[in-house]
């Protein structure tokens, strides 16, 4: 029943992970849950993600449980840990006892810290969506994994690993939905710009009873001149701020029509 229960949990959480494309969305916020989850799901006492870009460590996410030893123990691996071995190797780091790493000089500072915060144990997964690692996601234990083999270490790598995973295809997700955003975005400026100079150029084309050409000619070498987008004339032009003599002096054109 317990594992049932912590089956449900899981399917739970991945569902939470999974939804990244809502507005105020925020990666930290985001991952700190990812870790909650972690946490809740493994009796860990704390947990946290690293954010890797180029081999170092450019965010860190932790626990709202342990923040602050989370946070810490990220943090140590500067010089070296679970995090970027993970992240390395693109493999999972299975568990490993503080105190023979510790003994065996492996990640000192790391190590040390842990020790410090009576972590027991740790074990690292990749964040990673398909060949694309994002960093690593890091777990804290404060005792010796059971040795059942309904429970052992490799059950907990499982758990660990759906969840970076899940974090991985929701933050690429996530990039994707914002570079689309904002190409909607671009799109949609330029096309109101467009609309906009075509207004000008119409207004003045009309008001001055000349062609359109000229017309956009006097738009584009005011903006010149003053230094000044097109598309901010053409809103003057628009809303009837713009000195409309100076503006007709630039296409050329006399108070009487052509010159």
């Amino acid at each position: 029943m317990r594992y049932a229960t912590r089956e449900i949990r899981l399917a739970s959480a991945l569902v939470e992970a999974a939804d990244t494309l809502v507005e105020g969305f925020e990666a930290i916020r985001y991952l700190q849950r990812v870790s909650d989850h972690c946490v809740e799901l493994l009796n860990a006492r704390a947990a946290g993600v690293m954010l890797i870009d180029g081999g170092r460590s450019v965010s860190l996410a932790a626990s709202s449980r342990y923040e602050q030893v989370a946070l810490n123990l990220l943090e140590a691996q500067h010089g070296g840990g679970p995090c970027l071995d993970s992240y390395g190797s693109g493999e999972p780091v299975p568990p490993v006892s503080i105190r023979l790493a510790h003994a065996d000089a492996r990640w000192p500072d790391f190590t040390e810290r842990a020790l410090r915060h009576g972590i027991v144990t740790t074990f690292a997964v990749p964040l990673r969506r398909r060949g694309n690692l994002l960093g690593a996601l890091n777990v804290f234990v404060p005792t010796l994994l059971d040795s059942n083999p309904a429970d052992d270490a490799t059950s907990e790598l499982h758990v660990a690993q759906a969840l970076a995973d899940a974090a991985a295809l929701g933050l690429q997700n996530r990039s994707t939905y914002a570079q689309y955003r904002d190409l909607s975005g671009q799109l949609q400026a330029a096309l109101s710009s467009r609309v906009r100079i075509e207004q000008a150029k119409g207004m003045l084309a009309e008001r001055w009873s000349v062609h359109a050409d000229e017309a956009f000619m006097a738009l584009r070498q005011y903006a010149r001149r003053h230094r000044l987008p097109l598309d901010q004339v053409a809103s003057a032009v628009v809303g009837g701020v713009v000195d409309d003599a100076e503006l007709r002096r630039e296409s050329g054109t006399g108070a009487d029509g052509l010159a």
